[in-house]
């Protein structure tokens, strides 16, 4: 796609003519049995038998799998083509379940090793946080997950060291991405080889946001955020020493807004956490995100309404700042964070590595400045196409922001004060 080519955010109903048919066509034999299955005990079952193993490990509990097909079957509204790779995606989530039990029995080293040392990115949506995750990513000695680690952390067919087969699998995945939706290149690149969101980890104990940034699935959210998350972060170590007995480094960069609700957990699982975060403007982060859930939920849905995606993502986005500005009250001075202003990482991203490594007490040497240099220039803005956006674009304006980020905002601007 060409870097002039403007995406806009409501553009995200431009399917393509294809896909549309085949959606319609589908639908029509949905009478003789065609539609793809979201029943727990088949998508177990199902997983058991590719895979040929049948322990999910005893800390495997179903509750979380169950409110969120619950929730996708009353509420999602997903047309043919979303159900088939919802269905195949979760299959695929138990089947690496089962895989990495398997690993771990026969493996004991695996879930022995210390974790390593974490550079955790944090901050809202849309605040530089993949630019930060990808020059960080490009230290030699920093350990990244990998997009196709994220789709598949255990080893398929004996790859554990090069990972072919689950590349093979992730670069098919990318392809088919770009070609159902185009324009979401330019919103957020998902690149087979390039550094992911850590996300899809907690995805494999069926607690994160995935669901809701993808999907309009209410009841399934609002469960999550009133139940314990704790046995998605503590199964989250056990697929992080997994992916570092394959892949070993000195330390991992992990990024996910996600952990902004759940800092708590993060300090009382990851261990040595330096924290990153980058903050922006709501007013120009939060439109930018509206649009790329409103494009990443046309993927599996006809029915993508901008105003719920914006009622739902407003109060979410103010709901995770509060709890993260809660811990931060209570923390702040026994935790390593580091603050950083979106247009400094824009403009100035070698200074902004090297104010980060100094909160490590470390010096960023010649080398590992002309890596980051490197990773610059090979992820500039514009590289897939120009994403264009607004509040307008979703019903709401300053003050609708305003009712949940009032804290947010007067935090930001005694930071910038200082």
């Amino acid at each position: 796609m060409s870097p002039q080519k403007k995406i806009k955010a409501l553009d995200f109903d431009s399917r393509p003519t294809w896909l549309n048919a085949l959606n319609t066509v589908w639908k029509m034999t949905y009478p003789l049995g065609t539609r793809s299955g979201l029943d727990k005990d088949n998508l177990i079952k199902t997983a058991k038998k590719v895979t040929g193993l049948h322990d999910l490990g005893s800390n495997f509990h179903d509750e979380p799998l169950d409110r969120l097909l619950t929730s996708i079957r009353e509420e999602a509204n997903l047309h043919p083509v979303g159900y088939f790779i919802t269905r195949q995606r979760l299959i695929n989530l138990l089947a690496v379940r089962l895989q990495a039990e398997e690993l771990f029995k026969k493996h004991p080293e695996i879930l022995e090793q210390p974790l390593y040392p974490i550079l955790l990115v944090i901050g809202l949506q849309r605040t530089g946080t993949t630019k930060l995750q990808r020059l960080l990513a490009a230290d030699p000695d920093n350990r990244a997950l990998l997009s196709w680690e994220a789709l598949n952390p255990a080893p398929l067919n004996g790859d554990v060291k090069d990972g072919k087969a689950r590349i093979k699998i992730a670069r098919t995945s990318e392809k088919a991405l770009k070609i159902m939706a185009p324009g979401f290149f330019a919103i957020h690149p998902v690149e087979h080889l390039s550094p992911e969101e850590d996300v899809l980890l907690l995805d494999v104990s069926f607690m994160s946001q995935t669901a809701e940034a993808t999907m309009h699935v209410p009841s399934y959210a609002a469960w999550l955020e009133k139940t314990d998350n704790s046995p998605a972060y503590e199964y989250m170590v056990k697929l992080l020493k997994l992916l570092q007995w394959q892949r070993p480094g000195k330390r991992w960069v992990l990024k996910t807004p996600h952990h902004l609700e759940f800092m708590d957990l993060t300090d009382k699982y990851f261990g040595d956490v330096q924290y990153i975060w980058p903050h922006r403007k709501v007013y120009e982060s939060i439109p930018s995100f509206l649009s790329m859930v409103s494009h990443a939920r046309a993927i599996f849905s006809n029915r993508v309404d901008v105003h719920r995606v914006a009622r739902h993502w407003v109060r979410k986005n103010g709901y995770m700042l509060d709890r993260a500005l809660g811990f931060l009250k209570k923390n702040e001075q026994r935790i390593n964070i580091t603050h950083l202003q979106y247009n400094d990482v824009v403009k100035n991203p070698i200074e902004t590595m090297r104010r980060i490594y100094v909160n490590r007490n470390e010096i960023v040497s010649p080398e590992v400045e002309k890596a980051f240099a490197e990773a610059d220039k090979n992820n500039s803005q514009g590289k897939y196409g120009q994403h264009v956006y607004s509040l307008e674009d979703f019903g709401i304006d300053e003050k609708f922001i305003d009712q949940y980020t009032k804290e947010y905002q007067s935090f930001l601007k005694k930071l910038i004060s200082k």
